[in-house]
């Protein structure tokens, strides 16, 4: 898969700095770094995500993301010296800024038309939670727990996009559980209420991960891209605005390679090559 041809004079950032980062036969995947801590996010590592995101369509050699936290778990959330130490001492503008920051990086994850799956060992609290929300996939060992606690801080559950996009997994009922109470939910009662994707055995969380991975990057990733968008899209869409644009998009996907290589495997009775295009 080339790289985008709309790159213009903005280079690709070659390193970064606050999350390891790696590419294996078009998986990429974030592993956040800080396992003595339960990987929390900072200023610094919120930022690299909204531009990592952004980037990632461009490369040309990423069809999946896979975000994972090092250790005993995925993210434990923002920080508590790093970032809510720093927050109580800035005005109203900074704040703005934080705040709209790391709104942006959830906008991102639902946007970039690349599949997103989040692994998750162990905790996944406040903007932890979210970012595993805000993935398309969610692979949740036993050993996982949602807890989306801003409450229990002083602040709104409704951080981050949680208030939107919560209720549309769980429902409003469960939605107003999780986010009013703020109370940990374990992996059983999660998968209960519809916010597992897949509950696996610790061991076997590794290989579930690589095994949707390698589904995905091997997949039709241009109808995959697609039906992301719709779903994203249409949330807020009547159904007959819903209904114009999935007829213009399957339109538009009868014309590409992808859907003639179907027809012709079909035919041949033999596995598609899906390309993308």
């Amino acid at each position: 898969m080339p790289a985008s041809p709309f790159r213009a004079s903005a280079p690709l950032t070659a390193a970064w700095e606050h999350f390891d980062f790696a590419v294996d036969d078009g998986v990429a995947t974030v592993r956040l770094n800080r396992p003595e801590k339960y990987n929390p996010l900072t200023f610094d590592s919120y930022a690299d995500l909204r531009d990592l995101l952004h980037e990632l369509p461009q490369r040309g050699d990423v069809r999946v993301l896979v975000v994972r936290g090092e250790g005993k778990a995925f993210c434990a959330g923002g920080d508590v010296h790093e970032i809510i130490g720093e927050l109580i001492r800035m005005d109203a503008r900074d704040l703005m800024a934080f705040t709209k920051m790391t709104g942006d990086v959830i906008k991102a994850m639902r946007e970039c038309p690349i599949p997103i799956i989040s692994g998750i060992q162990g905790v996944a609290a406040g903007a932890g939670a979210v970012v595993a929300l805000a993935s398309d996939f969610r692979i949740v060992a036993r050993s996982g727990r949602f807890a989306f606690l801003f409450t229990k801080v002083g602040l709104s559950g409704g951080d981050m996009g949680a208030a939107y996009l919560l209720p549309r997994v769980v429902g409003a009922g469960r939605a107003t559980q999780m986010l009013m109470l703020g109370d940990t939910v374990d992996a059983t009662t999660a998968e209960r209420y519809g916010l597992v994707s897949e509950l696996v055995d610790d061991d076997g969380l590794d290989d579930a991960c690589t095994r949707l991975a390698r589904r995905l990057a091997d997949g039709p990733t241009l109808a995959y891209a697609q039906t992301k968008s719709l779903i994203t899209r249409e949330m807020d869409m009547p159904l007959g605005a819903a209904m114009e644009l999935d007829a213009m998009t399957q339109a538009l996907l009868m014309t590409t390679h992808d859907h003639t290589e179907f027809h012709a495997a079909f035919t041949e009775k033999r596995e598609p090559r899906w390309t993308g295009r």
